[in-house]
């Protein structure tokens, strides 16, 4: 989703809030919902309680500390923050319900959202529809957001909130490749990006599932690809092509001594989820944990403020595959997640007998 205009406005009235980070791409693109206009008359009650002005970068969240009548109250934006990441929350969602309740905020002025109604959210619901002319699942998104913040932050079961009704969502059938098209279109591609695009079609990977594959993930015994933590929160297997083994092993090879390095240098440890790092203390610096495809240079976590090697961002292969399209002349809006789609087609069809060969 493409941010709005005027997020040079909204910067200006949150002041040094990092608007998009993003612990899944580090240093990648991507983005959040922003504020296309706000009002400028900011609620003076609602900016002294700094509930929304001046929030640091996504800090990581305090735990365990005592509460005592001078400790302030966390500022709204973690609260949303703690409740996400206490459901298991993906941070991408995280990112996008926090952007959406900030430009609810601001829209209405800075005012406490407990003091907003159903008039108020249907304003903003419609302002971007007709003015921001967002598409329905982005207006969804927005409602999806605000009534998280109502129900499990603010704890309010509201009557009006069941009246909200969501934009209904058009039908559309997803752009499917030949496999003379897919053909054509890995063969514009070299390198990584030939390799992960290849593991997009052969594999019927998503996106970010590719990136996040680790060293573990693969089997090349039983040519298995084990996707963890997918879609829905749910993992599972899919297949290996053989065509991919050879070029798998290298790309792991280029890996583990990149590896190798970031440990000379005192670095090497890779993020881990669910505190699985606090369990096995040394598993973030053990091979079989690090990415297939790590990144060329290291960054900072975000949450944690821990330098780190994550894996490439989505954008480096989002932008290749976008190019080779058009080099192809295809005529059709072909994206990553159309391999994905043509990977499934395919595989109906009784096409993907030949991925044992393929391209």
């Amino acid at each position: 989703m493409r941010p709005l205009r005027g997020i040079d406005t909204l910067a200006s009235l949150v002041g040094p809030a990092t608007l998009g980070n993003s612990a899944e791409r580090h240093a990648g693109s991507g983005a959040d919902p922003r504020s296309n206009r706000v009002h400028a008359n900011a609620d003076t009650t609602a900016a002294r309680s700094g509930y929304l002005a001046g929030e640091p970068p996504r800090p990581p969240l305090a735990t365990g500390v005592e509460i005592n009548a001078d400790t302030k109250p966390p500022r709204l934006l973690d609260q949303v923050r703690a409740r996400m990441r206490r459901l298991g929350l993906a941070i991408r969602s995280e990112e996008a319900y926090v952007g959406w309740i900030r430009r609810y905020i601001l829209a209405n002025g800075k005012r406490h959202p407990q003091e907003l109604g159903a008039h108020e959210l249907e304003a903003f619901l419609t302002d971007l529809a007709v003015r921001g002319q967002v598409a329905a699942s982005t207006q969804n998104q927005a409602l999806s957001a605000l009534l998280f913040l109502y129900r499990e932050v603010l704890g309010k079961e509201l009557p009006w909130l069941d009246n909200i009704r969501r934009a209904k969502r058009p039908e559309r059938l997803p752009t499917v490749l030949s496999r003379e098209e897919t053909r054509l279109l890995l063969g514009e591609l070299t390198g990584v990006c030939w390799l992960q695009a290849s593991l997009l079609y052969g594999s019927g990977l998503r996106l970010l599932e590719c990136l996040r594959l680790r060293v573990q993930d693969i089997d090349f015994t039983r040519r298995e690809v084990m996707v963890r933590h997918g879609k829905g929160g749910k993992d599972r297997r899919t297949m290996l092509p053989t065509s991919l083994e050879a070029p798998l092993r290298g790309q792991m090879a280029e890996a583990q001594r990149l590896h190798e390095r970031d440990l000379e240098l005192g670095f090497g440890a890779v993020w881990l989820p669910d505190a699985l790092a606090r369990k096995y203390p040394n598993a973030p610096r053990e091979w079989a944990w690090q990415y297939v495809f790590p990144a060329s240079q290291r960054s900072i976590d975000p949450r944690s403020g821990i330098e780190r090697r994550h894996h490439l961002d989505e954008s480096v292969l989002q932008r290749a595959v976008k190019a080779a399209a058009r080099r192809t002349g295809l005529g059709k809006p072909a994206t990553c997640h159309t391999l994905r789609h043509s990977f499934a087609t395919h595989l109906l069809e009784g096409s993907n007998s030949s991925l044992e060969t393929y391209p």
